[in-house]
């Protein structure tokens, strides 16, 4: 049977645990804790549904010191960066994940996205498939023909024909539609006035980015909506296309565990955990579910 590597785009799930908590959990000095509350409850929820033999934790610690941002400064600019109290609780959303058991992932200068993806291509050098835990359209890219992609919250799962379904292209042509299409959340450009729709025609007509603009004077007479407009904004940004290109290709050589034991969960530390429950005042109810996490 084929072993899954799972991995979690731990970000995701702290910003929704830090909108949805209600801001009264508080550690033992007084500090808001709500987010690490959340996220705590997840991975355990994550963990008795799933009992994964393989599992990292991605982690973002490049907000502003990404390689993109010496590729496009602008990169992410209009991001508010957390706020120092959410930051305290992203440190100990690590430390809670790590004496799980559970790998987890960091990096100064690459994204959780990179963290991921880099462990996904040394999954699949030891045979093993992936389940990327995340809602990020990003990571269709990753999507090989066994891999999946589960929003867990919502329980929402697709693979590489849903990719198709939720974006209209196939997941080798992600990177291109998202270079053409441009990520207001992340500040990527992309050709002005290219949609999603207009996007995924012009892939579905072209397959790729540099056949598209290898043949571009077929533009205007395709069947599209608009396609003389279309002809001109691509000509005109097409430079702008290839940086949104760069910015939006996840990387697949960070720093990552080589091997496929390195990935695999392991046993925890039942002193470093009780210790962390106590200062986060966790109930009654949560302890001794990661008690029995250990023990699993």
């Amino acid at each position: 049977m084929t072993q899954t590597l799972h991995l979690i785009d731990a970000s995701l799930y702290i910003f929704r645990a830090w909108h949805s908590m209600p801001p009264d959990f508080v550690d033992s000095d007084g500090a808001p804790v709500n987010a690490v509350h959340g996220f705590t409850r997840f991975l355990c929820d994550f963990l008795e549904r799933t009992q994964p033999t393989h599992i990292v934790v991605a982690f973002d610690e490049s907000l502003t010191s990404s390689f993109r941002n010496a590729i496009y400064p602008a990169y992410k600019a209009n991001r508010e960066l957390p706020p120092a109290e959410l930051k305290v609780q992203f440190d100990y959303c690590k430390r809670v994940a790590a004496a799980l058991g559970l790998c987890v992932l960091r990096d100064t200068q690459y994204e959780a996205d990179d963290l991921i993806g880099s462990a996904v291509v040394v999954a699949r050098a030891h045979g093993m498939r992936s389940v990327i835990v995340s809602a990020d359209k990003d990571f269709g890219q990753l999507i090989g023909d066994d891999d999946e992609q589960w929003d867990f919250s919502r329980d929402q799962r697709w693979d590489a024909h849903g990719v198709k379904q939720r974006l209209g292209v196939r997941p080798d042509q992600v990177v291109d539609y998202l270079a053409l299409t441009g990520d207001a959340v992340d500040n990527i450009p992309g050709v002005p006035g290219v949609g999603a729709k207009t996007a995924a025609q012009l892939l579905a007509n072209f397959d790729s980015l540099d056949a598209l603009y290898a043949r571009i004077e077929e533009v205007p007479y395709l069947r599209l909506r608009g396609a003389g407009q279309t002809y001109a904004r691509l000509k005109e940004h097409r430079a702008q296309a290839m940086l949104s290109r760069t910015l939006a290709s996840i990387a697949l050589d960070a720093p990552v565990p080589a091997t496929a034991p390195e990935l695999a969960r392991r046993g925890g530390d039942a002193i470093v955990l009780d210790q962390l429950l106590e200062t986060l005042r966790f109930g009654p109810l949560t302890r001794k579910r990661c008690k029995e996490l250990l023990q699993a």
